[in-house]
């Protein structure tokens, strides 16, 4: 069994859910403990039980991944690594932001009493069967070597779960061994505690496997960088002591050890470990550089835009982290399953040896060894430790693809997305459109165009930054006119006052709202629309002055994103705030299914739950404020283009980093998958446990059948669910 398996993951308790001892508002000191032998959450509720009782304990945070416990707490800690110590839990404070752990401890000295126990079980079998007999003193005292070799440590942990009414693994294997003992199968009882401490070396290196997916990108970011000197030389140094600001050189091959923006140089940089685009990017002065990328050629300096723990790799890790402490529906159904099936199995092994003779005058020892097989058999270890493991595994592959999912509950809930709303601008288009038309409806086009910039360049609108760039590309003169009382107009424009008169800059619904939209403004409006473009109108107070047209072109990837969502399935929804006739001219060319125009951001929130009502599980996709209620109202929330973007990493259910829409059918295949896993193990897990329960209750199961079983089921759903660590194909 792993180290998981080995401890606690057949404990009967409750699932308890991580802020369950938190406490509103409390204040104190913060300590961190790595556990090496925590690694379940059923562990999580054996420390949380004991902790409880410790009056200056405040809160608790697990990250079971990592083996790390963070206690917010009043006083020394040195109570609380006592309280942790007596229920077999070593803690070792360590700092909040250390790196991987060394192994482990005298992990030579295990393996070397693994191969002595092994060795004397093995002996025990062959004096056995060459003396014909099971209870000469040299099969009892090679016996005893092997069982004193390997067992020692699962009795000790086995009676501290009993002490905490705990019936893990270790116990039942105490139990099973110690009964084997007692009706004199000592070569049994020998090799049955030799097999187990094969299986659990075996099974914590395959979940080390899982856990190394995570360590693995904190190897990323390289540990040092080079910078530049007050003097202006050059000096490589740690990278955790690199300051906001300072200059960097990268050089060719080399990988980028911080977030920063390139001042000087060009170069192609391969940014797969943030965004999991493949190709190399090209990079030029002003562009951003990410932790962890790697310069393929030429040199380039930057300007470091965030410390070594600020990095977007850094929070990609973070959040990764705490996704895996968040437990997904199916891990708590089977987290409650297991705490009703242990002491059920337990029963029924106590009625096994008992009833029977007593009630029937049937022989002792044939009934007390099928009850101890039926202990074997009743911890359901496979079980419990195949889901997590398989959520690891996916949530890990999709931070490698640049998906950054932000628990559990999302992959099961992508497996079952059956719509997707999407936002238009910066989503399904480039997010960067140009103006086509600029028309002088009335008073002169030269001072319109100009009044018209100026409020442009006061808002951030994507539209906006068009018209702004096309009076930048005119070179016109004079220079933009000063904005007072500029106000953002949510969905309909900007307005704002220039030389003491007030002006607005909008689409046709703030016309409409200004009740200044005439003949020549609707006709106007409508050929733009038709044509595919979003009709931008500059007015005061009684009539319109400049209209545009400004355009945005849909990304080749899009289309490609939208047919592959068709063939999985799921129905798309375009949302935006572009009136209804431009918002149906882009999603025709996008080939999606509806499109909804003319929405504020309340609108799009009512979208959502129409679509919901109409299909069942939905997504909304989209990367700017006004999306804002409508991806917290939608099931899953995907937000777009989030490498380098605190926000979107910290706020969003699934964070696209890189603007590439083809990620979403990969995030629905990769949640397919992983929910088929997920089913697989559980059907794994369970009819081998059916099956040796019947074996058992029929005679036909031995202890060494028992044992392999376990280990076989278990090994069986962990090497499953790491096949997600295979990076699946774009």
């Amino acid at each position: 069994m792993s180290d998981c398996q080995a401890k606690s993951c057949c404990a009967p308790s409750a699932p308890v859910e991580p802020d369950a001892l938190a406490v509103a508002g409390a204040a104190g000191a913060g300590s961190v403990f790595r556990i090496e032998n925590m690694d379940c959450p059923t562990e999580e509720a054996l420390i949380r039980t004991r902790l409880a009782n410790l009056p200056q304990v405040t809160q608790l945070g697990f990250n079971l991944v990592q083996r790390r416990l963070s206690v917010t707490h009043t006083g020394p800690a040195d109570a609380i690594q006592d309280a942790l110590q007596s229920i077999g839990m070593h803690a070792v404070p360590v700092a909040a932001a250390a790196g991987a752990p060394a192994p482990p401890a005298g992990r030579q000295w295990k393996q070397a009493r693994l191969v002595l126990g092994l060795g004397a079980a093995v002996g025990t079998e062959i004096l056995a069967w060459t003396s014909g007999s099971e209870h000469a003193w040299p099969v009892i005292l090679l016996a005893l070597l092997a069982i004193g070799s390997t067992g020692l440590g699962v009795y000790r942990k086995g009676w501290i779960a009993l002490r905490n009414r705990n019936l893990n693994i270790n116990a039942l294997m105490a139990t099973a061994v110690t009964g084997a003992v007692l009706i004199g199968q000592w070569p049994e009882a020998a090799m049955v505690m030799a097999l187990f401490a094969i299986a659990e070396l075996i099974e914590a290196r395959s979940l080390d496997r899982a856990r190394n997916a995570i360590q693995g990108l904190m190897a990323l970011a390289p540990d040092t960088a080079t910078v530049r000197r007050d003097d202006g030389g050059w000096v490589e140094t740690d990278a955790a002591t690199v300051t906001v600001g300072a200059l960097a050189r990268v050089g060719p091959g080399q990988r980028i050890a911080l977030d920063g923006v390139v001042t000087a140089g060009q170069s192609f940089v391969n940014q797969a470990p943030i965004t999991g685009e493949s190709m190399p990017v090209p990079t030029a002065i002003g562009h951003k550089v990410f932790a962890g990328a790697v310069n393929e050629n030429g040199s380039f300096e930057y300007r470091v835009t965030a410390g070594h723990d600020d990095s977007t790799l850094s929070r990609i890790i973070r959040a990764v982290e705490e996704a895996q402490g968040s437990r997904a529906p199916t891990q708590r159904f089977v987290d409650r399953f297991s705490s009703v099936y242990t002491p059920i199995v337990f029963a029924i092994a106590l009625v096994v040896a008992l009833l029977p003779p007593l009630a029937l005058g049937a022989a002792w020892m044939p009934w007390i060894y099928k009850a101890l097989v039926l202990l074997v058999i009743a911890c359901p270890c496979a079980l419990v430790i195949s889901t997590p493991v398989t959520v690891v595994s996916a949530l890990a592959a999709a931070a490698k693809a640049g998906i950054l999912v932000k628990g559990g509950v999302y992959l099961e809930l992508g497996a079952r997305l059956r719509a997707l709303a999407l936002d238009k601008t910066g989503t399904l288009t480039h997010g960067r459109p140009v103006v086509t038309d600029a028309l002088a409806l009335g008073g002169e086009a030269g001072a319109s165009l100009r009044l018209a910039a100026s409020l442009a360049d006061r808002s951030d609108h994507p539209v906006s930054g068009a018209i702004s760039r096309y009076w930048k590309e005119q070179e016109r003169t004079p220079p933009l006119a000063a904005v007072d009382g500029f106000e953002a107009l949510a969905g309909r424009g900007a307005s704002g006052r220039i030389d003491g008169k007030r002006y607005w800059l909008g689409n046709g619904r703030l016309l409409g709202e200004l009740g200044i939209a005439g003949p020549d403004v609707a006709a106007t409006l409508s050929r733009l629309e038709g044509e595919g473009k979003s009709a931008v109108f500059l007015c005061e107070e009684a009539k319109p002055l400049l209209v545009f047209g400004v355009a945005d072109t849909i990304r080749a990837s899009s289309r490609e994103a939208i047919a592959q969502l068709h063939e999985l399935g799921v129905r798309t929804v375009m949302l935006s705030g572009d009136n209804a006739v431009t918002a149906s001219a882009i999603a025709r060319q996008a080939g999606i299914d509806d499109a909804r125009g003319s929405l504020l951001p309340e609108d799009k929130l009512a979208a959502v739950e129409d679509e919901r009502a109409r299909s069942g599980i939905v997504g909304m996709v989209g990367d700017g404020i006004n999306d804002a209620p409508a991806l917290a109202k939608a099931d899953i929330g995907f937000a777009m283009g989030a490498a380098g973007t605190d926000t979107a990493i910290e706020t969003a259910d699934v964070a696209l980093m890189d603007d590439d829409l083809r990620k979403l059918p990969q995030f629905i295949r990769l949640s397919r998958r992983t929910a088929a896993i997920l089913r697989q193990n559980i059907a794994i897990a369970l009819v081998i446990k059916a099956t040796f329960l019947v074996l058992a209750l029929a005679g036909s199961a031995t202890l060494w059948m028992a044992v392999f079983a376990d280990m076989g089921a278990s090994l069986l759903v962990i090497f499953n669910g790491l096949r997600l660590l295979r990076r699946e194909s774009r």
